[in-house]
């Protein structure tokens, strides 16, 4: 094969390869493979004429595209759109820094373009780099042509795409968050990249496969020129071959294809563990089991935990696997910490992951190596008020290592160099709701709900599970309900947007609900009101408040803390959900309380007296809620009191004919019992009371709250 060629044969090439005027196309290129061109002395002339080949088969009205991929994001990189060079060689970052060249601003898969079509092609990416409206989409809807010099053979990265469109079970979509500066300006943001699970070398990507198939059927064009080739497809060809190949040939695009042994799909790694916890067992053998656990959003420790419970309760357990999205969200992927310290240079192990799941920030990146003291302070976390404690951190959406340990160990660290080891792994796993019902006579669902992670924590929040279960325990033995009742374990906040967002038939069935969590503390009851605030179930529920706990406090949506309660309460669901605590008031200095998000909040730090009565608490709300009911009159006008015997003498007791007739006047087929007593000020039972005469005698009739 000849070493050398001439720009007239490069033309030539491009035309045989398939490509034609008018053509958007995009261009992989490894141009050292080709030998030297007689036309150029060095790289700058190859480039130049390399694009003036193309620009003279395509004319003016095509379009040049090349990849100027820097995969920043996933190198925690700032990707700038102006500056930030490509990984791609030399013809892409030539193409990239001349001045007519428009770049798209994917911080990981980003392209270039000259020509009428480039703004249309680069405007506006998307955050999935591989998703709608990406790149790659545009250029399939534009019947672009991919042309590769080289490299990839009949393909390109838009095989990353065609595998997303196509819904192929062996990648997923990971988010990485990261920083765009703009003419000096940083934005932090996120991109979305359609992962390979590395755990599985079988399904890495190959192009050998399909290419074969491509140039078999002719698709395809390889044209040979100096050392090297062209090849040139249809981007729209590219995406219907694999299609039309999938069913038959499931792992075409991977190196599984053709493979005697098939490779086994996404699959989360477990291991192997038991708690050892009667059946049916206490709150306090719960917490003695569970607590130490390191609970992660999706993790082992947390999935042991679950299906601990799960033996204690009937219990459904729902998966939501690794890349699902969750309306905006996306499932982070399993974390996994096998080992993690910091010692000093000669050996002295200073303090380890197996101390405490605490010393690591959960979802930290892995780290091994020597750092300076410098360094190491600014990713070592300590408590602002407990100098013995270990502070409870976490980076689940960030991409960043960490270690926590007390204020006095920070204290102590003197030496001008450490040895810091985070051996943590990222996998392929499932994000775990469980799920307790009692069935009820109506398909309208009550909602508790609590959440299970936070490693080595006892309340905040597995009290709030644990009274949970004892709730769900006592509701089954009874009879029938009203309303169905539901208890939701999880993972925060993303648990609840992964259950609501696959649940959404049942949101216009949720007449309400209420988180629990921080419910072992010494502290007065505290209830945190739904979004609206005026509902018949925050009524309800503050009525029970108020008589089970004299010392218990309210406060509106979102002023006492924030936790999955926003979810049921957000915007497009608005489920009046509101929270059971016990913690401090927001103008205590321990706020919420002193031990919280720390290794304090220990066993110690929790009562089994407390989480008993925070128990006993919810079942009498719940009691409260089966027998809440909205009066309808049977009557027009003022009703004729003296006729029935309900006359109270305005004279003799006129405080209490003003309380009847309030509650009279209120009676219109909107109002609960509830809601009737909290805007008269009267206690519920004497509404109740008044109620119960006027149904006696035909005047109204109940119905159940909507």
């Amino acid at each position: 094969m000849s070493t050398t060629y001439e720009l007239h044969e490069l033309v030539d090439a491009l035309r045989k390869a398939g490509l034609h005027r008018g053509d958007i196309v995009l261009a992989f290129s490894n141009l050292a493979l080709f030998g030297r061109p007689n036309w150029a002395q060095n790289a700058q002339e190859m480039c130049e004429g390399f694009v003036a080949a193309f620009l003279e088969v395509i004319g003016p009205e095509g379009t040049l595209v090349v990849p100027t991929f820097t995969y920043s994001f996933c190198k925690r990189e700032t990707f700038d759109p102006d500056m930030s060079a490509s990984s791609c060689g030399l013809l892409a970052e030539w193409v990239r820094t001349r001045p007519e060249a428009v770049r798209s601003e994917d911080p990981n898969f980003s392209v270039a373009a000259i020509g009428p079509k480039s703004y249309e092609l680069t405007c506006n990416a998307p955050t999935e780099s591989f998703g709608p409206f990406s790149f790659w989409e545009r250029l399939v809807k534009a019947d672009g042509f991919i042309c590769n010099f080289n490299v990839f053979e009949a393909g390109s990265t838009l095989f990353h795409y065609v595998e997303r469109k196509l819904s192929v079970p062996y990648r997923f979509d990971k988010i990485f968050p990261g920083v765009i500066r703009r003419k000096g300006v940083e934005q932090k943001t996120a991109a979305i990249y359609f992962c390979q699970d590395l755990s599985n070398a079988m399904t890495a990507a190959s192009n050998d496969a399909f290419s074969a198939l491509a140039f078999d059927c002719g698709l395809a064009r390889k044209v040979p020129l100096g050392q090297g080739y062209v090849a040139g497809i249809r981007a729209a060809d590219v995406l219907a071959l694999v299609e039309q190949s999938l069913p038959s040939r499931p792992w075409l695009l991977t190196k599984a294809d053709g493979s005697t042994q098939e490779p086994v799909l996404l699959e989360e790694s477990t291991e192997s563990a038991a708690v050892d916890l009667p059946v049916p067992a206490t709150m306090w053998q719960m917490v003695e089991s569970l607590w130490k656990l390191p609970r992660d959003i999706v993790s082992d420790g947390y999935d042991l935990a679950l299906s601990t419970l799960a033996a204690q309760v009937p219990m459904m357990i729902h998966k939501y696997p690794t890349g699902t999205h969750a309306w905006t969200w996306i499932v982070p992927e399993k974390w996994t910490c096998h080992e993690a310290y910091l010692e000093t240079l000669n050996g002295r192990r200073l303090f380890s992951y197996a101390d405490n799941p605490l010393h690591v920030v959960s979802y930290s990146l892995p780290f091994d190596g020597e750092v300076q003291r410098s360094e190491l302070l600014s990713h070592l976390h300590v408590h602002p008020k407990l100098p013995e404690a270990i502070p409870f951190q976490f980076k689940y959406y960030e991409r960043e290592w960490g270690l926590c340990c007390s204020q006095s160990m920070r204290e102590s660290l003197t030496d001008e160099r450490y040895r810091v080891v985070i051996n943590s792994e990222f996998s392929y796993g499932s994000l775990k709701v469980g799920e307790v019902i009692v069935p009820g006579r109506s398909k309208e669902s009550f909602v508790l709900c609590a959440h299970l992670c936070h490693p080595g924590q006892v309340n905040d929040d597995l009290s709030g599970v644990l009274v949970g279960i004892e709730v769900m325990r006592e509701l089954l033995k009874r009879p029938q309900p009203h309303y169905t009742y539901r208890f939701l374990i999880l993972p925060e906040t993303i648990g609840s947007i992964a259950w609501l967002s696959h649940n959404e038939n049942l949101i216009p069935h949720l007449r309400g609900g209420l988180f629990l969590e921080m419910l072992g503390l010494p502290n007065p009851h505290a209830l945190q009101m739904s979004f609206d605030g005026n509902t018949a179930i925050d009524k309800c529920l503050v009525s029970t408040l108020k008589r089970h706990d004299p010392n218990g406090w309210t406060a509106k949506f979102r002023e006492v803390l924030g936790n999955d309660e926003r979810q049921f309460n957000s915007p497009g669901v608005r489920v009046p959900m509101l929270s059971l605590l016990r913690v401090l008031k927001p103008d205590n200095p321990d706020y919420p309380y002193l031990e919280y998000h720390s290794s304090e909040d220990n066993p110690a730090r929790c009562s089994l007296d407390q989480l008993a009565d925070s128990r006993d608490l919810v079942i009498k709300m719940i009691d409260d809620l089966e027998i809440d009911r909205i009066p309808f009159p049977l009557f027009k006008g003022e009703p004729f009191c003296s006729r029935f015997g309900l006359q109270i003498d305005p004279y003799k007791n006129p405080e209490g004919n003003k309380a009847f007739m309030d509650i009279v006047y209120l009676i219109d087929g909107n109002r609960s019992v509830a809601q009737i007593a909290d805007a008269c000020q009267v206690d519920r039972q004497a509404v109740e009371g008044v109620l119960g005469d006027m149904e006696k005698h035909g005047l109204i009739h109940f119905a159940k709250p909507a």
